[in-house]
């Protein structure tokens, strides 16, 4: 019986020693074809066949989410229509591991005519590919993971990685940050988080205000007619506190006086923090992380009380 994890680590470190040596493969076509992006007025597409297409769907992804507008061109549709997607602002990104690919010959004499620039990336610098390339980022490979020698495997595993490091060297060159990140994420929770605000997720409606000296039994109703699990504080239009479920329990548990005999003032804790209607809401995640709290009371310019915003409402993991 063959033993599968043995296999497993062997294939790992085939792939990692693959990785590894590209280092050594980098020359400056990498860092020119790095400006020449940040510098085109167009997009960057991408195109390959086979396991390299898959790779190169990849690598377009990674790129227009990170800043690079990027799409990708199947090399046989192309001669089949689909180069009028083109213009000649355009960079292409040729991938073949062999150098060699029939569908991706045939499109080089056009896009040369079309003046748009080629990056090639192929495992073997003497190919057609890459001697008709401006730019050659070489992903030469000793040996596939597969034992046949047949199946693109550490190869592919080689291109995706140029790709990544392609990609992340023009994002930094672009000075991209998260905010960029999430305009193109909106979906995502990191996009949720950054681009909304805590106007957009606070709860706002027949929120649970009691007054300083509002009794146990009044903060009780309004607590559980709010359902936030906490009652607002206020005295004279200010807000002076917060009163939560804690709150309730520690009061009782540190006094013998009857509950009955409470009055919100005495029960609360002063000088809640509060958070701006216009903070976003990541910023109002983590400083509740920070403070170890789960809400926080919203307010305007004003210091008028607006809402309260909860830590599940921000898309936290708690």
């Amino acid at each position: 019986m063959l033993n599968t994890i043995e296999i497993a680590k062997n294939i790992f470190t085939l792939e990692a020693k693959a990785i590894n040596n590209l280092s050594s493969l980098l020359t400056n076509d990498f860092n020119d074809a790095v400006q020449h992006i940040l510098t085109s007025k167009g997009r960057l597409v991408i195109s390959g066949m086979g396991k390299s297409g898959h790779i190169g769907l990849k690598i377009s992804a990674t790129l227009a989410s990170t800043g690079t507008p990027s799409f990708f061109m199947h090399p046989a549709e192309a001669m089949h229509g689909d180069l009028g997607m083109l213009t000649k602002d355009d960079i292409l990104l040729a991938i073949s591991n062999s150098g060699e690919s029939e569908e991706i010959l045939r499109i080089i004499p056009l896009i040369k005519r079309m003046g748009i620039t080629l990056i090639g990336m192929s495992g073997k610098k003497n190919s057609t590919l890459a001697k008709s390339s401006d730019y050659f980022l070489n992903i030469f490979v000793e040996e596939e993971a597969c034992p046949l020698q047949l199946a693109p495997t550490t190869s592919t595993t080689a291109t995706l990685v140029m790709g990544d490091a392609l990609a992340i060297a023009i994002m930094q060159e672009r000075g991209f940050k998260a905010e960029d990140f999430a305009m193109y994420h909106p979906g995502g929770s990191l996009g949720r988080k950054l681009l909304t605000k805590v106007s957009d997720i606070m709860s706002s409606k027949a929120l649970p205000i009691v007054q300083a000296e509002s009794s146990f039994q009044e903060i009780i109703q309004t607590m559980t007619q709010g359902k936030l699990g906490l009652a607002i504080v206020m005295k004279e239009g200010c807000l002076i506190g917060v009163i939560t479920d804690g709150d309730l329990r520690r009061a009782l548990e540190r006094n013998d006086k009857p509950r009955f005999e409470f009055v919100a003032k005495e029960i609360m804790t002063a000088s809640p923090k509060t958070i701006h209607e216009n903070a976003m809401a990541d910023e109002a995640e983590q400083f509740m992380l920070k403070h170890k709290i789960n809400d926080l009371v919203v307010v305007n310019d004003e210091n008028n009380v607006l809402g309260v915003v909860q830590i599940f409402d921000t898309g936290s993991v708690w």
